[in-house]
């Protein structure tokens, strides 16, 4: 496990967050976030779809979507993080196409990231609720377009022609994979609260659920244990996989 910011030889000032849906990241990474950002890394997030499948049918989906990008903002404010861009895409009908790559593509080369956190494109066989398929599709996508679509100058020209330059993401970071795969661990204990507060920007989907926090705490804590934490300890797991 390293520090928030790591050593000055592969010091990390930038880092997107690919995620499907509006929540995603705040579920599966928020404390690793706040983390980040009260290090002063700048962090960013790219929503692949705004979540509109969602909520009773009644709804036109378009105030839908609109809704859970305000919790989405919301939320980032939470954990540091102002830069967002929703791409829009059908929520629930995600796939990695060469449209989904380009669009993550070009924000990647207008935001130059160090690092990308998204989701693995991987089946978690021992959580299998999570392993919902736009998030397959985002984590494959994102995979994509870190290597080599972001820094293959001959892939999808028309971004060269907006004056993207191609760029080399050097650390790829996926969450939700099968735990056997997870090599890092985010000791998240002290930014808790702040995730916490971000889950809860998210009304249409949590609600005041009762025994949110109480679920999660076992569930981090659990991943905390098997990466040899202190007991007592939170944290956040992930596959790091070097891209540069």
């Amino acid at each position: 496990m390293t520090s928030a910011r790591d050593s000055q030889s592969s010091r990390v000032d930038r880092v997107l967050v690919i995620s499907a849906h509006p929540d995603d990241v705040d579920f599966g990474a928020a404390g690793t976030v706040a983390a980040w950002t009260s290090a002063g890394i700048e962090v960013a997030y790219c929503v692949c779809t705004s979540g509109e499948a969602t909520g009773d049918q009644a709804t036109p989906r378009e105030e839908v979507a609109a809704l859970r990008e305000r919790e989405q903002r919301a939320a980032a404010d939470v954990v540091g993080v102002s830069e967002l861009h929703f791409l829009r895409h059908p929520d629930g009908r995600l796939t990695p196409s060469l449209e989904l790559r380009r669009d993550l593509t070009r924000v990647i080369r207008a935001f130059r990231p160090d690092r990308v956190l998204t989701w693995s494109p991987e089946y978690n066989w021992d959580h299998i609720v999570t392993s919902h398929p736009d998030h397959r599709a985002a984590g494959e996508a994102a995979f994509a377009a870190v290597y080599p679509d972001a820094r293959n100058p001959h892939a999808h020209p028309e971004l060269l022609a907006e004056g993207l330059q191609p760029w080399t993401v050097r650390e790829l970071w996926l969450a939700d994979g099968p735990l056997d795969r997870r090599d890092h661990a985010v000791d998240i204990t002290d930014t808790m609260a702040a995730k916490m507060a971000a889950l809860r920007s998210h009304k249409s989907q949590t609600g005041d659920a009762d025994g949110l926090e109480e679920g999660m705490r076992t569930f981090l804590a659990e991943a905390a244990r098997r990466h040899g934490l202190a007991p007592g300890r939170l944290a956040e797991t992930f596959q790091v996989v070097h891209t540069g």
